[in-house]
């Protein structure tokens, strides 16, 4: 099955600002990744080309990296999923940036069920939920977007099981 998964929101900030923030992504000060609800991402070398990591069951490798830009990984698991994701920042004019994070791969048919039952609804909510950090690293009002029912029971049943956190 051919995958194509993309989220973009507008923050009133110029890339710079927004950029700056990135920067801590992955890191023991990560201000975008929203690790208090879901598994942490992290990267046995760091965020480099090459660097191998991920977060929970989901593995990928680093394979274009552009400082404040653009950082772009190729999965390794689950099995079946073939193909890259990308977290990009785009200015837009003066003080405004775009964020986007993107998914393009083909799935064996395994992995397609997996993907459309149960993967899709968990990493569509935690990218919203990591662009609400992002958004609200910047505003006063504070933005929760809320989950669905499936993500609800979801989260509910994974949380009863032990996430993978060594990196390979």
């Amino acid at each position: 099955m051919q995958v194509i998964n993309s989220h973009k929101r507008i923050i009133h900030q110029p890339k710079e600002k927004v950029s700056e923030l990135f920067k801590t992504l992955a890191t023991t000060e990560d201000q975008v990744w929203p690790y208090n609800n879901w598994p942490a991402m992290r990267f046995k070398n760091g965020l480099r080309v090459g660097s191998r990591g991920g977060h929970g069951r989901i593995r990928y490798t680093i394979i274009e990296f552009q400082s404040g830009s653009r950082i772009k990984f190729e999965f390794t698991k689950p099995e079946g999923f073939n193909g890259t994701h990308e977290l990009s920042i785009k200015g837009i004019s003066d003080n405004t940036s775009e964020i986007a994070h993107s998914i393009t791969m083909h799935t064996t048919i395994k992995a397609s069920f997996l993907w459309v039952f149960v993967i899709r609804w968990l990493h569509d909510a935690l990218i919203e939920d990591a662009f609400d950090n992002v958004e609200n690293y910047f505003s006063e009002e504070k933005k929760k977007t809320k989950y669905n029912l499936l993500v609800s029971l979801l989260r509910a049943f994974y949380k009863r099981k032990p996430f993978q956190t060594k990196l390979v």
